[in-house]
């Protein structure tokens, strides 16, 4: 079996112009892929530099393959399984910028240089007022980032052409917003001169984006079976879904500057990302939230699984079409497609992915993704979703820890969420519980009983589903509903 670098195979060279924050799974699989196909399909002709954003990372690994790796895409598409493996040879070199930091600036020196991503998890994009500027490098990531563009604007002596376009690709709604406070932060904490900061805000683009593609990473079970039919010994082999979408609310200037659209690739240039944020938030993250309860309490284990069960699959598609997205307010048709593409990907034959791994802090999940959707369909339709209302309950039921015949249910959540629910349940009283719950503004951020009848159906269901078990409560739901 061959290494794998630029000697050992067949790969071309392509021009550095984008810098990119993050050398993990998620960009190797999503954005470095969407390079590819734009230098394979639009002649874009971009190569990747790799900055290693905190001080442990693969950059070495990485450089040790020249950059190169092997992207595993797996799903279903149009209804039929997809299983390929491609060769991404778009990265041209990591840098680590904590033993690098000379080579980190001297990024900003090359003229060439147009573009700037990253994704540095929803915590990297925070204000570290212990950075400094003579920092080598500033451990936060706008720190880093300020230090670059200070580098760049003194170079080209503040040339408005020599601007970067950055998109920031942590999971922040507003993120190019965000990102930009935090540089504009920095700037002032550091008494940086007023010239700089009118260069990097009026010749320096920040786009907020919204990225979405499920990469479940390294493919430990079957590693060795993909290198044996590649014939390389890849270190960096990374495994993604076959959907893929990346919204940018850019205008269409900057698509025709990086022509993902024109490549035959779901990436959407629009005024706005925020009602695809929420479309992805209530449509995928929304059922997947209340999906997970009901499922593991009726006795399913994955996703794929309560998608493809009758019942609960049922329960999935009523939440998911009738409830959730009549709630927003994009095009029905465009929606509706979605919807489909997602339970698509619930039903990937491919990504084993278990419903207790999505229970983690399921109140402030449903807060977020399921209570939006709950209040604008009551608003709208004069009464309350009951799929939505079932999963409410489905959750406070799961919170009651105990056992799910022989397995131990393991609750995970905010210590004192887990203190109110044992101390409403030790109540014995399903109305108690209810309303307990629904009065916790420290979960809500307001008092939920409030809402006219909500306590009164989710003491109901409570009651319900420990007389009769969840599947059955499921299923009358269902006939009734």
């Amino acid at each position: 079996m061959k290494l794998l670098n630029r000697q050992t195979t067949t790969n071309k060279q392509y021009t550095e112009r984008i810098i990119q924050f993050g050398e993990g799974n998620f960009l190797r699989a999503f954005i470095d892929w969407i390079v590819w196909n734009m230098n394979e399909k639009a002649g874009f002709d971009s190569s990747v530099v790799i900055v290693q954003p905190i001080p442990n990372g693969m950059v070495e690994t990485l450089n040790a393959q020249d950059g190169l790796y092997h992207l595993i895409l797996k799903g279903i598409d149009k209804g039929e399984p997809v299983y390929n493996t491609q060769l991404i040879d778009v990265v041209s070199r990591g840098i680590n910028p904590y033993t690098q930091f000379e080579a980190y600036l001297k990024l900003a020196e090359n003229p060439d240089m147009r573009f700037v991503i990253s994704n540095t998890t929803e915590a990297g994009i925070a204000f570290d007022s212990e950075c400094k500027f003579d920092d080598k490098p500033a451990n936060s990531y706008p720190a880093k980032l300020v230090q670059l563009l200070h580098h760049r604007y003194k170079t080209f002596d503040g040339a408005e052409d020599k601007g970067f376009i950055i998109f920031p690709c942590e999971l922040i709604f507003e993120n190019g917003r965000v990102l930009k406070e935090c540089i504009n932060k920095y700037i002032e904490h550091w008494n940086l001169d007023k010239d700089f900061s009118n260069w990097v805000n009026k010749h320096c683009a920040i786009y907020s984006t919204l990225v979405d593609r499920i990469v479940p990473g390294y493919p430990r079970e079957t590693a060795g079976e993909i290198n044996i039919k590649t014939g390389f010994d890849d270190k960096l082999l990374v495994e993604g879904e076959i959907f893929h979408l990346w919204v940018i609310e850019a205008p269409e200037t900057v698509a025709q500057e990086f022509p993902a659209d024109k490549a035959g690739l779901n990436v959407l240039f629009v005024p706005s990302e925020e009602p695809y944020h929420e479309r992805k938030v209530t449509l995928l993250n929304g059922p997947h939230t209340v999906l997970s309860p009901v499922g593991y309490l009726s006795g399913l284990n994955t996703v794929r699984e309560c998608v493809e069960d009758a019942t609960i699959g049922a329960y999935v598609c009523k939440v998911m079409f009738d409830e959730l997205l009549p709630t927003l307010n994009l095009p029905e048709d465009e929606l509706i497609k979605f919807a489909n593409d997602v339970l698509d990907r619930f039903r990937n034959p491919f990504v084993k992915h278990n419903v207790t791994s999505i229970m983690l802090n399921s109140f402030p999940k449903y807060k977020t993704r399921d209570l939006p959707g709950l209040k604008t369909y009551l608003k709208r339709k004069n009464v309350l979703p009951e799929g939505l209302t079932l999963g409410l309950a489905a959750i406070i039921t799961y919170y009651k820890g105990g056992k799910r015949g022989t397995d131990e249910i393991v609750v995970q959540d905010d210590p004192k969420i887990v203190d109110l629910l044992h101390s409403l349940w030790s109540t014995g009283s399903a109305e108690e519980v209810a309303k307990g719950v629904l009065a916790a503004r420290f979960i809500w951020g307001e008092d939920l009983n409030e809402i006219e009848g909500l306590a009164n159906k989710v003491a109901n269901y409570l009651t319900d589903i420990q007389e009769k078990g969840m599947l059955e409560v499921v299923k009358d739901m269902l006939r009734n509903g």
